[in-house]
């Protein structure tokens, strides 16, 4: 008896979550979003989407080349502009277009997108300039765009997405990408209590390994990281060290998925769903491995 009773109850737990998770905000085509990191991947990916369903979306791409492709393949409501998120004028520039844009309705959605991933090595092949190249981009940019334009996410009662990584719960490898990842979990899990009482909402994403600029160019740098080691720290290691750390590093990208979708379906439903999650998981072996060993 009692174990058909806690299948009723866990049954009529997921119907619940299911019927919440549905539901979805209204107006959506009033609402503003703003993304960083459009040239490419999920952030181009998204901004292509949601402009389709008809959201006004402001994307923000490093290049002009960038942008100029965004707006070649939108329609007129997408807007483009040029942002470096490691430069706090080009941040205060950004903001500053951004609230021209949005005036008292307020930003509905910050999607804090823009990423690298390389340098990737053992940590004592690399330097602190190495490190900093990364928490500049992934970490410390995120935050000077997030305190740049939350004023107008709180004036909109709206939502922040932050782009972490399954790799912000476990480090598999050397270098900054993911010691900026575990950074993003922990500005996003206070900047959401904090932001709660305002009636906004913070989601972070964690990917698995999915097939884009950052999973592709591991192998590439770390041969130049090789190259450069100093001859008494590359005697330690040897050669068959570095093959195999390569031979990972490839395995890794290889394995990832092709299907982005996945990805940026989690950043659109934390943005028009009534009821976004705290954190999103997409990709099989974030679900199936990386947690659980985690």
């Amino acid at each position: 008896m009692w174990l058909y009773l806690a299948a009723l109850l866990l049954g009529l737990y997921f119907l619940r979550r299911w019927y919440r998770e549905r539901q979805t905000v209204e107006n959506l085509t009033e609402k503003y979003v703003f993304i960083t990191g459009c040239d490419s991947g999920f952030g181009n990916l998204l901004a292509r989407h949601l402009d389709a369903r008809g959201l006004r979306v402001l994307a923000a791409c490093l290049t002009q080349q960038g942008a100029e492709q965004l707006g070649k393949a939108t329609s007129e409501r997408l807007q483009t502009t040029l942002l470096d998120v490691t430069s706090t004028e080009s941040v205060a520039a950004a903001a500053a277009w951004v609230k021209e844009r949005v005036g008292n309705k307020g930003l509905w959605g910050l999607v804090n997108n823009a990423g690298i991933g390389v340098p990737v090595a053992p940590n004592e092949w690399l330097t602190k300039d190495d490190f900093q190249k990364i928490l500049d981009v992934n970490l410390l940019g995120m935050i000077d765009v997030t305190l740049h334009l939350l004023s107008m996410v709180k004036r909109a009662r709206g939502r922040v997405v932050n782009m972490s990584s399954i790799l912000g719960r476990l480090s598999i490898f050397g270098g900054g990408y993911c010691v900026s990842k575990y950074g993003v979990e922990a500005f996003s899990d206070s900047l959401r209590r904090e932001l709660r009482s305002f009636g906004v909402k913070v989601s972070i994403i964690e990917p698995g390994a999915f097939m884009t600029k950052i999973a592709q160019n591991g192998v590439k740098t770390l041969q130049a990281m090789w190259s450069r080691v100093p001859a008494e720290i590359k005697e330690s290691y040897g050669q068959p060290f570095f093959e195999a750390y390569a031979q990972g590093l490839q395995d890794f990208a290889s394995q990832s998925s092709s299907d982005l979708y996945k990805v940026t379906d989690c950043m659109e439903h934390a943005l028009t769903s009534c009821h976004p999650c705290i954190r999103y998981t997409p990709g099989w072996d974030a679900i199936f491995f990386y947690i659980p060993v985690s």
